[in-house]
C-alpha cells in the first residue's frame, strides 16, 4: 500500500507530465490552426503592406495588381502604405505581423540594399522573410524641372561642376535604388549635389514639378507620364536600353558612363513561418494576375517590365542583390545614417 510520500510523489509526476503535454500542445497550437486555415486561404480580406508613401512605382505596381488578384482570390487585397526610414518601418512592421498570410509585404529593391546603407535595420533580409513572387521591375530616371537650364545629362554634369554644391536633386528616400544611382553619378561624374531625401517617389516628383528641387532622381513610373506630357525634361535612365515608348530619353551608358545599369524591383515577401501552401497559392495567383495582357500592358505603359516569378526565383535575387549591393555601398561610401 503506497505510502503519503510515494501517492505525493505520484501525483506529482502526474501533474508534471500533464503540465509538459498542455504547454507542448500549446506550442504547437499556432502552427496547427494556421495550417488548417491554409486549406480555405484566404477566408477574409488580405493587407498588402507598402513600406513607401502613395504615388511611388512599389504603391503604383500594388495598385495595379491588387484589384484583379483580389477577384481571382474572391477575397479584397487592401493596400497599406507605411512609409518612413527608407522603408525600414513598413518592413520592420511585416516582420513582426502574424504568419498567416493576411499581412504580406509588397516592397522595392530597398528590401536588399538596406541591410548595407543603415547601421541597424529592423529585419534580417535572409531570416525574417520568405519570398513569394518577384513582380517587375523597372529603371531609374533622371529628371529636371523646365526652368532648371538643364536638358540632358551633360548639362547637368556642367552645371554641378562649375556650381558645386548648389545643385540639388531629390530621391525617393535614402538608400533607395534611384538615390544610390545618383550617388553613384556624382562619383563617376567628379560632381558634388546636394541630396534631398523623401518618403516616396510621389513626393519627390511633386517637389520637382513644383520647383522646390531643380533636379530628381527615381524609378521610371512615376515619372514616366510627367515625361510624356513635357512636365519635366527627362535627362537619362539607368537601364540597359531606352524604354520602349520613350525613345528620345538616352540611357547613362550611352550618355558616356560605361556598365551604368541599375534596376528597382518590385517583389512580395511573407513573414517567416507562413504555411507553404499559403504562399504557393499567393505566389500562383500573382504570377496568373500578371500573366493577363491587359495587366502586363497596364504595367509596361506605367514604366514595369513584367516578371511574373516565383519563390525560388526571388530567393536567387535576394541571395545576389544583397551582397552586390554591400559592395557597392562600401566602395563609394554611401550611407543613409
Amino acid at each position: 500500500m503506497p505510502t503519503d510520500d510515494t501517492r505525493k510523489t505520484a501525483t506529482g509526476s502526474v501533474s508534471r507530465r500533464t503540465v509538459l503535454a498542455l504547454a507542448a500542445g500549446a506550442l504547437a497550437t499556432p502552427a496547427l490552426i494556421r495550417s488548417a486555415h491554409a486549406a480555405g486561404y484566404p477566408e477574409r480580406f488580405v493587407t498588402f503592406i507598402v513600406p513607401f508613401a502613395p504615388g511611388g512605382p512599389t504603391d503604383a505596381m500594388a495598385r495595379v495588381v491588387a484589384g484583379p488578384l483580389g477577384e481571382l482570390l474572391g477575397q479584397t487585397v487592401v493596400i497599406e502604405n507605411r512609409g518612413g526610414a527608407g522603408g525600414n518601418i513598413g518592413i520592420g512592421a511585416v516582420g513582426r505581423a502574424t504568419p498567416d498570410g493576411y499581412t504580406m509585404l509588397l516592397t522595392s529593391s530597398a528590401y536588399v540594399v538596406n541591410p548595407s546603407l543603415y547601421k541597424t535595420v529592423p529585419y534580417d533580409p535572409f531570416k525574417d522573410f520568405l519570398p513569394v513572387s518577384n513582380l517587375g521591375s523597372s529603371p531609374n530616371v533622371f529628371v529636371a524641372n523646365p526652368q532648371a537650364g538643364i536638358k540632358t545629362l551633360a548639362d547637368l554634369v556642367k552645371k554641378a561642376k562649375a556650381e558645386p554644391g548648389k545643385l540639388s536633386y531629390a530621391s525617393p528616400g535614402a538608400g533607395t535604388t534611384p538615390h544610390l544611382a545618383m550617388e553613384l553619378l556624382k562619383v563617376r561624374a567628379g560632381i558634388d549635389i546636394l541630396h534631398v531625401p523623401f518618403s516616396g517617389a510621389g513626393p519627390a516628383m511633386q517637389a520637382v514639378l513644383g520647383n522646390q528641387v531643380p533636379l530628381a532622381s527615381t524609378a521610371l513610373p512615376p515619372a514616366h507620364p510627367q515625361i510624356k506630357a513635357g512636365k519635366v525634361i527627362g535627362l537619362a535612365e539607368t537601364g540597359a536600353k531606352r524604354w520602349y515608348d520613350l525613345p528620345d530619353l538616352p540611357t547613362v551608358m550611352e550618355s558616356g558612363y560605361p556598365d551604368f545599369e541599375s534596376e528597382t524591383f518590385q517583389a512580395l515577401f511573407t513573414p517567416t513561418g507562413t504555411p507553404q501552401a499559403v504562399i504557393d497559392k499567393m505566389s500562383k495567383s500573382v504570377i496568373e494576375v500578371l500573366n493577363r495582357a491587359d495587366v502586363k500592358e497596364r504595367l509596361n505603359k506605367a514604366g514595369f517590365g513584367v516578371l511574373a516569378q516565383g519563390p525560388a526565383e526571388l530567393a536567387a535575387l535576394v541571395q545576389k542583390e544583397v551582397p552586390m549591393w554591400r559592395e557597392i555601398i562600401k566602395t563609394s561610401g554611401i550611407s543613409a545614417d
